[in-house]
């Protein structure tokens, strides 16, 4: 099943919450997780995402993709698997 979404261009001042409030619009957040530097604890400016079904992670996909927030377009795709 392909309902992890993976966005980058992050602004730096989204935290997981945040992203949590944007996402809902799309359906249910299972979760969220904005990836940060180990030595600072600030964004990276990418993030995953869980949501409940694949039709929802493609509805996020299709309305969030080059959307403006905070000043920067969201890249917004299905997450590959780690292999």
């Amino acid at each position: 099943m392909q309902n992890k979404l993976y966005i980058s261009n992050l602004a730096f001042s989204i935290d997981s919450d945040a992203l949590r409030k944007l996402l809902t619009n799309y359906g249910v957040v299972l979760s969220s997780q904005v990836i940060l530097q180990r030595d600072t604890g600030r964004s990276r400016g990418f993030a995953f995402v869980e949501m409940s079904t694949e039709e929802e992670a493609q509805a996020a996909v299709q309305g969030l993709n080059g959307q403006p927030t905070e000043g920067r377009a969201l890249s917004v795709a299905i997450a590959r698997d780690r292999s």
